[in-house]
């Protein structure tokens, strides 16, 4: 058997879980850094996710409280898909991954952790990753904090916007 510590994770395990949704409230909060906001566009937002599949996952999310893709309206969609891009390219620049996974997950059968408003996941890969999420025997080891990515990401930002 494999044991990997990670000490920092009980505070997740005995913190409270938000009640809410979280691309609904986060956004309304003014503490982007604290709730890893690192972009806000006109009608979506990126955010990094809590709980990445690698260093550098962030998520893409309307304002607007909406469950199915199909309900976007093009004015989200739109900036959905450019904010895809700014981070891409952000991503690129801070971080020098192989390729990326761009995803969608509609509905809580295809793996979406928050079903009722619709986010796209934007997860850099680097050559030796060997599969989307750990399987069984394996483990995954996340080298970076979130707080360091965070910074890195939001130079990288400013920098692309720049360009």
């Amino acid at each position: 058997m494999k044991v990997l510590w990670a000490p920092w994770r009980i505070e997740y395990i005995r913190s409270p879980k938000h009640e809410g949704c979280i691309f609904c409230d986060f956004p309304k909060e003014n503490r982007d850094k604290e709730r890893l906001i690192l972009y806000r566009g006109k009608h979506a937002f990126v955010i990094m996710n809590n709980y990445p599949y690698n260093p550098g996952h962030v998520m893409v999310a309307p304002y607007r409280h909406v469950g199915r893709w199909e309900d976007l309206t093009d004015e989200e969609l739109l900036e959905i898909m450019k904010l895809s891009q700014l981070m891409i390219k952000a991503i690129k620049k801070a971080m020098n991954p192989d390729g990326f996974n761009l995803g969608v997950n509609l509905g809580r059968v295809a793996g979406a952790g928050i079903d009722d408003h619709v986010h796209l996941h934007i997860v850099p890969r680097w050559n030796g990753d060997t599969n989307f999420m750990p399987v069984i025997a394996d483990t995954k080891v996340i080298p970076e904090s979130l707080q360091e990515a965070y910074e890195e990401l939001k130079k990288a930002i400013d920098e692309v916007l720049k360009e």
